[in-house]
């Protein structure tokens, strides 16, 4: 028969030897050489995860490598919704015929405002006519704020005219031309101050007739050739509420 091999000579002379040691550690209790075992246990368990973990680490194939890079990629290649290229957002984009009707409508609605304020000032005034004018005092002071804000937002003045001056691009025009602005003159704001009673509620409704045309031509200028949004919507307001009050207002005018 064969005799045994080394390897397993080796495994049987060891065996021995823990065999001499343990008898010859006769200090030691039963409940001592527990706790002994329990953390050589403890300690090669903690080496063998250590090295399995540095094992998957140094592996050949980098795919943590590639994830860490595709994350940062990806991320240097978002823009910012902070910072849009380009500069202005297509919200803010805005051409000159926005300008102009801005521009032109602040000055044009503050007519407006001042001759109801003028036209309220008075006595004898039909009550019809007066709830006219604090109608139209009321939807056109909100929206000359808001044309205030679209020019501060392009970094842009608020034209200021006198009533009669004109528009951006516009000659003067008397009351009765309805070419152009409708802007009352000084003459014709004059008069309006001047004029008492029915007269006075006449010549508002007359005015304001050729005001609000004036208007719903530079509306429709801002609709067919503007490009921010709000104000072509804007426009498109101005022109459906002052056609309507044009109607209401030729009405009045027939009945006073």
């Amino acid at each position: 028969m064969d005799s045994p091999q080394p390897g397993i000579k080796g495994m049987r002379l060891g065996a021995q030897w823990l065999v001499h040691i343990k008898r010859a550690s006769l200090f030691m209790t039963t409940e001592g050489i527990g706790v002994h075992t329990k953390r050589l246990a403890t300690f090669f368990a903690a080496a063998v995860a250590a090295t399995v973990i540095l094992s998957a680490c140094s592996n050949d194939n980098p795919q943590g490598e590639q994830d860490t890079a595709s994350i940062t990629t990806t991320g240097a290649a978002t823009p910012s919704p902070s910072a849009p290229a380009g500069g202005d957002t297509q919200a803010q984009a805005h051409n000159d015929t926005d300008v102009a009707f801005a521009q032109g409508m602040i000055p044009h609605h503050q007519q407006a405002i001042e001759m109801t304020d003028m036209l309220m000032a008075k006595e004898g005034i039909d009550p019809r006519v007066v709830s006219l004018a604090n109608q139209i005092k009321g939807d056109q002071g909100p929206e000359i704020q808001q044309l205030q804000g679209w020019l501060d937002d392009w970094g842009l003045s608020t034209t200021t005219m006198s009533p009669g001056s004109g528009m951006p691009g516009m000659p003067d025009h008397d009351m009765g031309d309805t070419s152009g602005s409708g802007m009352m003159s000084e003459q014709d704001m004059a008069a309006l101050r001047d004029a008492q009673g029915v007269e006075a509620s006449r010549l508002f409704l007359t005015q304001m007739i050729e005001h609000h045309k004036g208007a719903i031509a530079m509306s429709q200028t801002e609709v067919d050739s503007g490009q921010f949004p709000a104000a072509i919507d804007l426009a498109r307001k101005i022109s459906a509420s002052q056609q309507q009050e044009i109607d209401a207002m030729q009405q009045l005018l027939g009945s006073l």
